[in-house]
């Protein structure tokens, strides 16, 4: 029998509140509490940003999100409809060059009945994929097998992520800056 380790995960199974620093919509506070890295926020545009999942389906999958706090598709106006594009294109670029999926999956759970876990805050899941990816274990038994740890996929991303025309690296700590106007 093999075995799946993944020992970065205890410490988020252990804790005794699910987000202890969050009050209200964790994709509204997270970006203001001025810790990207741990986080997980590689990528931040004027009207959007880019944060690893904490519970991936693969490595790498990167959920692209709005600042305004809408799960209405329609409620974003012009320009956040364009920054929020243009950061998922940044996105499948960052990704192809870090990891080199064969593929993407990518797509939005919208409303209560989509399956998503936040639905009050609309997100673009970006989900890397390799052929042969999907085995016996996700299908079968419901259980993810995720190859790295989420801090090493985060930096090769977020260097891809700097490695853009056009990106700002504001300090070590902080995510990869995009002006898209």
């Amino acid at each position: 029998m093999e075995q799946v380790f993944a020992p970065w995960r205890i410490e988020w199974i252990r804790r005794e509140e699910k987000n202890p620093d969050i009050d209200d919509c964790v994709f509204c506070e997270l970006p203001d509490l001025d810790a990207d890295a741990e986080n997980l926020i590689v990528a931040r545009s004027d009207h959007a940003f880019a944060m690893l999942n904490n519970y991936p389906y693969n490595p790498g999958h990167v959920m692209v999100i709005p600042q305004a706090h809408t799960g209405a598709y329609g409620d974003l106006t012009d320009a956040q409809l364009l920054d929020h594009a243009r950061l998922k294109q940044r996105t499948f670029d960052a990704l192809e060059t870090a990891l080199e999926p064969d593929g993407f999956n990518a797509g939005l759970n919208l409303g209560d009945g989509a399956g998503g876990s936040i639905d009050d805050h609309l997100h673009t899941h970006v989900v890397p994929r390799w052929q042969g990816d999907t085995n016996f274990m996700p299908v079968l038994s419901d259980t993810s097998v995720i190859v790295e740890a989420l801090a090493d996929t985060y930096e090769r991303v977020r260097e891809a992520f700097a490695e853009q025309a056009g990106a700002t690296v504001p300090d070590e700590g902080s995510a990869v800056v995009f002006d898209f106007e």
